[in-house]
């Protein structure tokens, strides 16, 4: 009689589980409201937490410029996912060193696939950090090609040009300011 109550309670208790339904609200995971209305990783607020890449080039007044091509790309929500992410960022005055009319042409609709490619030309899917960087390393890019350290006076270069000028850490990986824009070898 008792294994008789027992199992009716498990099954009652079961059936009541399996039929009660959640009803889904805006925002809850599993809605479609909520990537389409939150964004990506870069919708999440929190101001305790270390910032993320894009999140600490957002707050540069030094960056504006690689800000808005991060966002013309469509690479924002790339760069605040959880990396690790090694991120070789020009500076606005590194951009201003381009031939006149270079960033307005690549921010163009048209050009949004050479401004990827340059820009995925600035990041590593891995964590280096400027102390571990050795002279005639060479460091495979998210748009496939390489970029080659040397170590002059102290000094790190990427292809003998653009120096690292400062190293930032990130909650998702590395941010290395430097002082020029790296152009993807021509293919």
């Amino acid at each position: 009689m008792k294994k008789t109550l027992c199992l009716l309670a498990i099954t009652s208790l079961l059936m009541v589980s399996c039929n009660t339904k959640k009803e889904n609200k805006p925002g809850d995971p599993g809605t479609s409201e909520t990537s389409a209305n939150t964004g990506g990783q870069e919708a999440v607020l929190d101001d305790e937490s270390a910032k993320d890449v894009v999140k600490i080039a957002v707050g540069s007044k030094d960056h504006t410029t690689l800000v808005a091509a991060l966002k013309q790309a469509e690479l924002v929500t790339s760069l605040s996912n959880a990396g690790p992410f090694t991120v070789f960022a020009p500076t606005n005055a590194a951009f201003e060193k381009l031939p006149a009319g270079t960033v307005d042409g690549l921010m163009k609709e048209e050009k949004k696939v050479d401004l990827q490619n340059i820009l995925q030309y600035h990041v590593a899917v891995a964590g280096y950090k400027a102390e571990n960087m050795k002279d005639g390393q060479v460091i495979g890019m998210a748009n496939g090609d390489n970029i080659t350290l040397s170590v002059k006076d102290g000094k790190i270069l990427i292809n003998g040009g653009a120096a690292i000028v400062a190293s930032i850490p990130a909650s998702n990986g590395i941010i290395h300011v430097v002082d020029g824009v790296l152009l993807p070898p021509s293919k």
